[in-house]
C-alpha cells in the first residue's frame, strides 16, 4: 500500500483490456498501466480462438441483426450499425500494423467469405427480403444472392454435395468477410502494451475491489502461484474479466450495478482438421437460429485459421452451466444473486421458457443428434471425421425492466460509476469484433475532461470516429480499400 497508485488497472487479459490499454497508451503515454490475469496466459477464456466464432462480426451473414418485422419487412439499421463498429476496429488494427506495433496481420486476420444459407420457402423469402434491404447499403456493396444450387455449390461445395434437389434453398455471399483469431490479436496487443511500459501480472486474481475515502480504489490481489495476497491502489479500474466481471462490480458496490444479473450459456463445437474436408470449404456460413435459441447459438459452418492451421467448426451447441467462466466455479451463478437482482432474474426465468427448453434439449442431445444437425448444412459429413470440443462460456445480461420486471439482453453492456473511475463490461455478442468502438465509448464516458484533448490522436488512429461511413459511398469504399490493403485482405 506504500507504493504510488497505479493510474489504470485492467482486470482480465482479454481483447477488451488489451484494446483499452493500447488506446490509453497512445493518448496518455505517461500513465502507468497494469493488467491482472488469473490464468497463466492472456486470451484463454472468451478471447481464445476455440472459444468464440472468430467471425469478425460485420453483420454480413448474421441474421439476428436483421429481424423480420410482423409485416415481413426488414430494417437494415442494426446490421449497418454493427458493420460501422467493425470498420472502426479494422482502422485501429491497420494503424497499429502501419506503425509496426502489430505483427504480420495474417497472423490474426484473414479474408474469408461470409455466407448465409437457408432452407425452406419461408426462410428463402426472408433472405431475399434481407438481401434487398442490404445490397444497396455502401458497407454491404458487393453482396451476392442466389437460389441456384449450381451457384451455391461454387461458393461452398460442401453445402450442396448430395443435397436433395427438391429442397428450396437460398444463400448470400460477401467476399469482404474476415476470420479473426482474437487470441493471437489479444496476445499481440498485450505484448505491445508491455513493450510501451505497461505491466502484465499473470496468475494474479483480483479478489475484491473497494472504494477508499480519498476516491482511489483498493484491490485485493492473490498471486495464485505463490498463494500470497497483497493490496494495490488504482485511480481507474476497468473490469474486463468476461463472466467474472459481474462479481467484481458487485463487490465494488457501485449503485450502477444494482439490478444486473448474469445468465450463463455454455457451448460446444464439432471440429475437423482433416485436410481433405477442410480444403473443400472456404467460407463462414451462417444459418437461421432455432425457435428459442439465443443469438450466440445460430448454427454456422466456419473455416477457421488458428496458429496458421486451417480447420472447420460447426455449432455451437448451446448448453447450460452455472459457471460464469470456462474455468470458473460451480457456485458462480448462485453466488451472483443479490436482493436487488433477484426479482429481475426470476422475471427472466418466467418469460424465457422457450430458451430454457432449448438449452435443456441441447444439454441432453446425443452425439448422433449433433452430427445430424451438421448434416443439415453438410450432407456428406461423417461422424468419425469430427471431434467435439468445448467452447467458451457466455454470460448474458439480465436487468430490470419497468413492464416485465426483468429482461434478458443479448448484447454488451458497459457499466460505469458516476464519476467514471471504474467501469466494466457485461454481456457477449458481438463482443470482440467491436472492442475498439466499445472502448472508445468508454474513454469518452469515463474521461470526459481528457477526451477532447485525446480526440486528435484517436482520430489519427481511427479516422472515421464520429462519422457514419455508410452515409458516404465514396468514403466507405476508400476506407474499406485502405484497411484491406494494410491488413492484406480482399474485397
Amino acid at each position: 500500500m506504500s507504493n504510488p497508485p497505479i493510474d489504470v488497472v485492467l482486470i482480465g487479459g482479454g481483447i477488451m483490456s488489451a484494446t483499452l490499454g493500447a488506446l490509453i497508451q497512445r493518448v496518455q503515454p505517461d500513465w502507468s498501466i497494469r493488467i491482472y490475469e488469473a490464468l497463466g496466459e492472456v486470451a484463454e477464456e472468451s478471447s481464445n480462438p476455440w472459444n468464440n466464432a472468430g467471425t469478425g462480426h460485420a453483420a454480413l451473414c448474421e441474421l439476428n441483426y436483421t429481424p423480420e418485422a410482423p409485416d415481413g419487412s426488414i430494417n437494415p439499421a442494426k446490421a449497418v450499425s454493427i458493420n460501422e463498429q467493425f470498420q472502426l476496429s479494422r482502422q485501429f488494427w491497420a494503424s497499429l500494423v502501419e506503425a509496426g506495433d502489430l505483427p504480420d496481420p495474417k497472423g490474426f486476420i484473414n479474408s474469408t467469405p461470409h455466407m448465409t444459407f437457408v432452407r425452406g420457402r419461408d426462410n428463402v423469402a426472408y433472405l431475399r427480403t434481407r438481401y434487398a434491404a442490404l445490397k444497396d447499403q455502401p458497407l454491404f456493396a458487393g453482396m451476392e444472392y442466389s437460389e441456384d444450387p449450381a451457384v451455391i455449390a461454387e461458393w461452398a461445395p460442401l453445402l450442396m454435395k448430395k443435397r436433395s434437389t427438391k429442397q428450396k434453398i437460398a444463400a448470400t455471399r460477401a467476399t469482404a468477410g474476415t476470420d479473426v483469431d482474437f487470441g493471437a490479436l489479444t496476445r499481440a496487443l498485450t505484448n505491445n502494451v508491455v513493450a510501451h511500459g505497461g505491466q502484465l501480472a499473470l496468475n494474479h486474481k483480483v479478489r475484491s475491489i473497494r472504494r477508499l475515502k480519498d476516491g482511489l480504489w483498493s484491490l485485493k490481489v492473490r498471486h495464485l502461484v505463490g498463494q500470497t495476497s497483497y493490496e494495490v491502489t488504482a485511480r481507474f479500474v476497468f473490469v474486463g474479466a468476461g463472466g467474472g466481471a459481474l462479481h467484481l462490480l458487485q463487490k465494488a458496490r457501485i449503485p450502477e450495478i444494482e439490478g444486473f444479473g448474469g445468465f450463463p450459456i455454455s457451448g460446444k463445437f464439432l471440429r475437423t482438421t482433416d485436410p481433405k474436408v477442410v480444403a473443400q470449404h472456404q467460407a463462414k456460413v451462417y444459418g437461421k437460429a432455432d425457435v428459442g435459441a439465443p443469438p450466440m447459438s445460430v448454427p454456422h459452418l466456419d473455416r477457421r485459421v488458428v496458429d496458421g492451421e486451417a480447420s472447420l467448426l460447426f455449432g455451437p451447441y448451446a448448453g447450460f452451466s452455472p459457471k460464469f467462466l470456462k474455468r470458473g466455479s460451480w457456485f458462480d451463478l448462485p453466488g451472483s444473486v443479490r436482493p436487488h437482482n433477484l426479482g429481475p432474474m426470476l422475471a427472466v426465468a418466467r418469460d424465457n421458457f422457450d430458451l430454457l427448453k432449448y438449452l435443456i434439449g441441447e444439454v441432453l442431445a446425443s452425439r448422433a443428434k449433433k452430427v445430424k444437425a451438421l448434416q443439415q448444412f453438410m450432407p456428406t459429413a461423417k461422424s468419425e471425421d469430427w471431434e467435439l470440443i468445448t467452447a467458451g462460456q457466455r454470460v448474458q445480461v439480465m436487468t430490470k425492466d419497468a413492464k416485465r420486471g426483468g429482461v434478458l439482453q443479448f448484447g454488451t453492456e458497459v457499466i460505469t460509476s458516476e464519476d467514471g473511475s471504474i467501469a466494466g463490461l457485461l454481456g457477449a455478442s458481438p463482443g470482440a469484433s467491436t472492442a475498439v468502438p466499445i472502448m472508445l465509448d468508454l474513454l469518452a464516458r469515463c474521461f470526459p475532461n481528457h477526451y477532447p484533448q485525446w480526440l486528435p490522436a484517436l482520430k489519427a488512429l481511427v479516422p472515421t470516429i464520429g462519422t457514419k461511413l455508410n452515409d458516404s459511398p465514396d468514403k466507405a469504399k476508400e476506407v474499406l480499400e485502405s484497411t484491406a490493403k494494410v491488413l492484406g485482405l480482399t474485397l
